[in-house]
């Protein structure tokens, strides 16, 4: 990446705080419960188109998810109709009490009929549940296997992006389109949709069922209903605000802890163990704060919601009451219309609920939709017409090239440059010159505007980006290992290296002793950040793992501006070992230890504005002069210029 774009990139360190994703709890998890209500819903720019294109992902599991249906409306069915046979139970029971004490003749209670019910009832319950089952079972493959299609889409999206998208993007944001929408879109595929379709079913049938009951009560039950409403939008409105800011403050506590734990040795250092943790308890206390108000608030729309039901029930109860003493309706009713009442009101919160985590999923799926919209690189070269350079030697030329991140701005401009096979090139200048830039272009990590860049006379765009690159091996100032043992870290620069040769790579890199020192050797697993070795041996490493690569040409950014002279010295003969018969390109800070280089540019903004040896550039007494005195002004004082 260019030094601008490096800069940019800086403090990207992962997804950033409280990255759960829209539509997600406070912790990262998906929203659940009563809480959800008052979580503040990022909404989607396009609902309607991203919707469609979400169903679309939908379609070919469509007959899975017409059984899906099905079984949600067999399921829900039997288990509503469940309170009108229980009622017939009661019904058979009170009349034959009623009857043994009016005294009627024959009078008895029809213990055989009541068992008949139960069973039949248990077994409607048992089928309910089966079905239940069933419709979690479909749901489960068609939202996996739909996320599965949607992950592997973004995974190769990721691929074909330019190296220009990922420098305009931080890292936590990309992860979290890539990781957290992606899951917010699973949860609510296998959960909530689900949810949604059994709520709804339960609503349109247990009014089908009060209406078959008694069109009275259940007049008297929907009379409730806009009181209720009014609980859900004020309560939710106003605990919204205080999930806004438990968010936010999560987020800034959540920042500070990951400052303090990645910079712990400069607190301690400095002694701000004070200062760290004062800070940490103000926020923390503005967390609690602003938590403690938002359950509180969300907390009360059960109780609230349940006085509601509870006004409903005393109507429902006097009211039919009445109407069994009058004959007009039979006490085992009026049993199962107070149960179908109970179960009325939890599918309308759910489904208030269910509409918030709708809305953010919508938004997430619209996020996902944007990073797999984005312009990809240009297409590799196809139909045969592909170079293949079956033996490198090495000759660079850059004829005219024209570049700039954006289309207005160049940043280099009319540059060319004839690099001949085994040469040493250094590039010099101060930050912001364009010298990264230059190996960016090398490697078509991003595409010239104008002008061309042939190897070996093949112009590089008739090359394949991956028979390109592996012409070229790198060892940067940033080394990057994986965690993995020391043998896998170096095989890296080699499919299906022999042991013998990662030995032989890591003896020329200067590596190999230091290596059997450590108590597994080869075998030693470096952890994530590598912190178990020390920059200098990271950077031996690397240098090994491009010896072993043997690439036909190298481009060195300065290995040894933060390590020990000693392991300077290292450095440097196994550097000068891995140039030997290659082309190299050098990105030079510490100007003294180019002056055996056979060409230097000296580059300041985008432009190569002096060329030369070291002898020569000095008595030209130009820009590189300059440069190069001012890292010895004060009897040896080195600065870097990159």
């Amino acid at each position: 990446m260019s030094e601008q774009r490096q800069e940019h990139n800086a403090g990207n360190k992962g997804p950033g705080p409280g990255a759960g994703g829209p539509g997600r709890g406070p912790m990262g998890g998906p929203m659940g419960g009563m809480g959800g209500m008052g979580m503040p819903v990022q909404k989607a720019k396009d609902f309607k188109g991203t919707l469609r294109r979400l169903m679309g992902y939908l379609r070919p599991q469509r007959f899975k998810l017409l059984a899906v249906l099905v079984t949600a409306i067999l399921s829900t069915s039997f288990a509503i109709y469940s309170p009108k046979i229980l009622g017939n139970a009661t019904t058979k029971l009170f009349e034959g009490i009623m009857g043994k004490m009016k005294g009627v003749a024959g009078a008895r209670i029809d213990i055989e009929g009541i068992w008949q019910i139960v069973v039949f009832l248990a077994g409607l319950y048992v089928v309910s549940s089966i079905f239940s089952y069933i419709q979690q079972f479909l749901m489960a493959g068609v939202a996996q296997k739909t996320v599965y299609g949607l992950r592997n889409e973004v995974n190769e999206k990721l691929g074909k992006l330019p190296l220009k998208f990922f420098d305009s993007k931080t890292h936590g944001e990309i992860l979290s389109r890539a990781v957290n929408d992606v899951d917010n879109i699973s949860n609510t595929l296998q959960q909530s949709l689900t949810q949604l379709i059994t709520s709804l079913i339960t609503i349109l049938g247990v009014i089908i069922m009060m209406l078959t009951i008694s069109p009275w009560l259940t007049l008297i039950l929907l009379l409730t209903l806009p009181l209720s409403f009014i609980v859900i939008k004020g309560a939710a409105g106003r605990s919204q605000k205080h999930f806004k800011a438990q968010q936010m403050e999560l987020g800034k506590l959540n920042g500070h802890v990951e400052e303090m734990y990645s910079g712990h040795k400069i607190v301690k250092a400095y002694g701000h163990e004070d200062i760290s943790v004062a800070k940490f308890d103000q926020i923390n206390e503005r967390l609690y704060d602003s938590g403690w108000r938002a359950q509180f608030v969300s907390g009360n729309i059960m109780p609230l919601m349940s006085m509601v039901s509870n006004i409903g029930y005393v109507f429902i109860s006097v009211v039919g009451g009445i109407m069994v003493t009058r004959n007009a309706i039979t006490i085992g009713n009026i049993q199962a219309f107070i149960q179908y009442s109970r179960q009325f009101s939890m599918p309308l919160v759910q489904t208030a609920n269910i509409a918030n985590i709708i809305q953010s999923t919508i938004a997430s799926a619209e996020r996902v939709f944007e990073l797999l919209d984005e312009k990809e690189e240009v297409p590799e070269v196809s139909g045969g017409l592909e170079i293949e350079l079956a033996a490198p030697r090495g000759d660079v030329s850059l004829h005219h090239v024209n570049f700039g991140y954006k289309e207005d701005a160049m940043l280099i401009e009319n540059m060319s440059i004839d690099v001949r096979s085994g040469q040493t090139v250094a590039i010099v200048g101060p930050t912001g010159a364009g010298k990264t830039t230059l190996v960016n272009l090398l490697m078509r990590f991003y595409e010239v505007n104008e002008g061309s860049i042939t190897v070996d006379g093949a112009d590089i765009t008739r090359m394949k980006r991956g028979s390109l690159r592996s012409l070229f091996g790198m060892v940067l100032q940033d080394t990057w290992l994986f965690n993995g043992t020391i043998r896998d870290n170096i095989a890296y620069g080699r499919e299906g290296a022999a042991e013998d040769q990662i030995i032989d790579a890591a003896k020329a890199a200067h590596a190999d002793h230091f290596i059997r020192t450590l108590p597994e050797g080869y075998d030693t697993v470096l952890n994530e950040e590598a912190s178990n070795l020390s920059q200098g041996q990271k950077q031996l490493l690397t240098i090994a793992r491009a010896i072993l690569a043997d690439p036909a040409i190298l481009i060195l950014d300065e290995a040894t501006s933060s390590v020990d002279t000693r392991t300077e010295v290292h450095i440097q003969k196994a550097m000068h070992v891995l140039m030997q018969g290659r082309t190299s390109f050098v990105i030079a800070h510490r100007l003294s230890t180019i002056r055996d280089a056979d060409l230097i540019l000296v580059m300041n903004q985008g432009s190569i504005i002096e060329k030369g040896t070291h002898n020569e550039l000095l008595a030209q007494g130009g820009f590189y002069a300059d440069l190069y005195n001012s890292q010895f002004v004060g009897g040896g004082l080195q600065q870097s210029v990159g």
